[in-house]
């Protein structure tokens, strides 16, 4: 077969798997959202688990090593056909219960629901090459470059284009279709495939050595974990913005293409700068990253790509010969999962806090390949580093530390002086790593881990990271990445008051103190997300009340009068349901709420299986006939007034309270605030409005042409306010 041919053939069969593959993660997410809700922690324990089914592809493809060519192709093929009897693709029927531990429940109900179709689909990039190889089409290597753009194609195809255009079924089938062209491409290769070449793996009689399989492992697994703590790091501390996950795991597939392509110069240009760019990142790992998200998160994201395309050329330069490359991208594997495990799992069960990213910048700053700045660090020997790694930490521990110097001008010159002496020390690998960590606790890390010494500021959970502080004013709040999610005054005679999104007039507030009026003095009343209890505060005798949170983490937070004391002074003994609040909801009898409220964002994700039509038709469900819905859409990123307006379209009458607060209303700790209030009996919100005050409320806007979303059918993409210059 001519040679151009050949190569066309297989780039396209290695393309079409590699887009598939990271189709289907975005869209078995999006499918498992009416179950498992939206932290970035459901998102990572996905990658995980793909990544640990893309470790079983290539040790399945390595296993295939001890067959000829042919006989290679007859299984492999008869995996294709075993796998598509779970087609079309979809998660099965299976809900977790209230108390499922997620960091089971998730990967199980993946695993069962992918895996087959997944792992065969994941053995393409290594499988195909090799053939390339053996078929005598010349170096295989490039070829993963090919892979990881239709990889990169796949992630940003999803989000723009396949999820604002096709509901779940339709996608289910689109993909559907793509599998039986992708095992139409891989016959079609298979019959390139000579007949007699010996199998490779019988072919090499020596064995890699264990020291040089180890390094390929780690060169993969920092590179994997810097992507999954830079997503953490990205949506809960810097900007919680939807679909911005998607970015980092991009960025971590081009880097692939940049350092495996033929062309070295893009990657050595990465490699060289890339000590630079790990002093800039890297003092921002603890830096407070959300007062300026539009600096930090693209020094961030520079960071990722170029620590992953360093450390991925560094595994490009120490590849083995083609007869080696299935165990060569089986280790490269085997270090994904790695990083993928210690992020997913291990630290969120270790630290308080997000340790992980700054660790794995460090390991990072320890394997990138470095050169000295200056000609005089040549010559400097190992004492002459140590000298400037012991500076750099007793610079940052002065002006970190020392309690009589001035703060934050003494952190800044400390600063100043830890880099500099960081950027004489490039080239000494452990000197530069001593002074890389000096500078993060510099800028911020000193604090950090005072913060998780304390013992009982900081929080971490399956779906976050809570912190809860003291202000002056004073206030304590309780803070979820870049939200607040609670404060309390902490003057006398104050502790009751709401703040925050639930002031007075706020529209839930003006919902609270019309229940005795809208529904009796036995009012019955459910709140979807507890924060710190501060709704607890306007209940009044004789009403029933409960709260509904899926992390324990808060329960407990919120219950303990050392942190907030709105449940103890206000309701104490409050039944607290912990589970996804949907879930429990319809569990529950009918028509047993007069008032829920429904507040359940995690920083600014959005939950969207609790704004879609089959959620409102829980919530109806449960309501009185007259029964008033009160959902919370503040929202930085997302327009929402359209998702719960369409509810319109089904019975729901619906108004808009938009609490815009002024200086001495900010002084007293009031926030900002929208919320929408929702009746299926329209004389329910036409009271409320009315009770208000003339003006406060308004009709919910429906947007032509938006049907909102349904758990079949959603995209945030239409509401993203910088498309619509809001």
């Amino acid at each position: 077969m001519n040679a151009r041919l050949l190569r066309l053939r297989y780039t396209l069969t290695i393309c079409a798997g590699s887009f598939l593959l990271f189709l289907v993660q975005p869209m078995i997410a999006r499918m498992a959202l009416p179950r498992l809700g939206g932290a970035p922690a459901v998102w990572n324990s996905a990658m995980l688990v793909y990544q640990a089914l893309l470790l079983g592809g290539y040790a399945y493809a390595h296993s295939l090593g001890r067959l000829r060519p042919k006989q290679q192709a007859g299984v492999h093929i008869a995996l294709f056909l075993v796998a598509a009897l779970m087609l079309p693709i979809g998660l099965i029927a299976s809900m977790p219960s209230a108390t499922a531990n997620p960091f089971v429940w998730v990967p199980w109900l993946l695993v069962a629901s992918i895996g087959p179709l997944f792992f065969v689909v994941a053995a393409q990039a290594p499988l195909m090459q090799r053939w390339f190889a053996v078929s005598g089409g010349g170096d295989p290597y490039p070829l993963y470059a090919a892979s990881n753009l239709g990889s990169f194609a796949g992630l940003i195809a999803y989000p723009l284009i396949v999820e604002p255009l096709l509901p779940l079924a339709g996608q289910s089938l689109l993909w559907s279709a793509g599998f039986g062209v992708l095992l139409v491409l891989v016959a079609s290769c298979a019959l390139s495939l000579p007949k007699t070449t010996e199998a490779p793996e019988r072919i090499v009689a020596s064995r890699t050595p264990g020291r040089t399989i180890a390094i390929w492992i780690v060169l993969a697994a920092v590179p994997s974990g810097l992507m999954l703590s830079t997503t953490t790091h990205l949506t809960t501390d810097v900007i919680a913005m939807p679909l911005l996950w998607a970015i980092p795991l991009g960025l971590y597939l081009l880097s692939f293409s940049v350092a495996f392509a033929t062309d070295r110069r893009i990657a050595q240009g990465f490699t060289t700068a890339t000590p630079l760019l790990l002093l800039i990142g890297g003092g921002a790992a603890f830096a407070n990253s959300a007062k300026y998200p539009l600096l930090f998160a693209p020094i961030g994201l520079l960071l990722l790509f170029a620590v992953a395309v360093s450390l991925h050329s560094a595994l490009y330069d120490r590849r083995p010969a083609p007869e080696r490359l299935t165990e060569f991208y089986l280790a490269m594997s085997a270090g994904g999962a790695l990083g993928g495990l210690f992020c997913a799992l291990i630290a969120p069960l270790v630290f308080d806090w997000a340790y992980e990213h700054p660790l794995l910048i460090l390991a990072a700053a320890a394997l990138v390949a470095q050169r000295p700045v200056f000609a005089f660090g040549e010559r400097l020997g190992r004492r002459g580093g140590w000298v400037f790694a012991v500076a750099a930490l007793a610079a940052s521990a002065i002006g970190g530390l020392a309690p009589s110097l001035p703060q934050p001008a003494a952190m800044l010159v400390a600063a100043f002086v830890v880099i500099f002496i960081a950027i004489l020390a490039i080239g000494r690998r452990r000197a530069f790593v001593a002074c890389l960590a000096a500078l993060m606790l510099t800028l911020g890390g000193w604090g950090t881990l005072n913060d998780s010494w304390g013992g009982k500021a900081r929080v971490r959970s399956y779906f976050g990271i809570y912190t809860v502080g003291t202000n002056p004013g004073p206030t304590r709040f309780l803070v979820h990445g870049t939200t607040v999610h609670g404060l309390q005054s902490l003057r006398p005679g104050h502790e009751r008051d709401p703040l925050s999104y639930y002031a007075p007039k706020s529209g839930v507030g003006y919902a609270m103190r019309d229940t005795p009026a809208l529904f009796g003095p036995r009012a019955r009343i459910g709140v979807v997300g507890l924060g710190a209890g501060t709704l607890a505060c306007y209940a009044e005798p004789g009403q029933d009340w409960r709260f509904y949170e899926i992390d324990p983490a808060i329960a407990a937070i919120a219950r303990d009068p050392a942190r907030f004391t709105f449940l103890s002074r206000c309701l104490p003994g409050v039944p607290v349901e912990i589970g996804d609040a949907r879930i429990v909801l319809a569990g529950e009898p009918p028509s047993g709420l007069d008032l829920l409220v429904v507040d359940a964002f995690s920083s600014d994700a959005v939950p969207m299986h609790l704004l879609t039509r089959e959620a409102f038709a829980v919530y109806a469900r449960r309501l009185a006939p007259n029964g008033l819905l009160m959902v919370h859409i503040s929202n930085r990123f997302l327009k929402l007034e359209p998702v719960v307006a369409a509810a319109q379209a089904n019975g729901w009458h619906a108004m808009v309270r938009e609490y815009h607060i002024n200086a001495a209303e900010a002084r007293r700790s009031y926030s900002t605030s929208m919320w929408v209030a929702l009746s299926r009996d329209p004389a329910t919100v036409a009271r409320l409005a009315r009770d208000s005050g003339a003006g406060e409320w308004r009709p919910a806007r429906m947007r032509l042409g938006f049907a909102g979303w349904t758990d079949d059918h959603a995209s945030i993409m239409p509401l993203l306010i910088f498309r619509q210059g809001d």
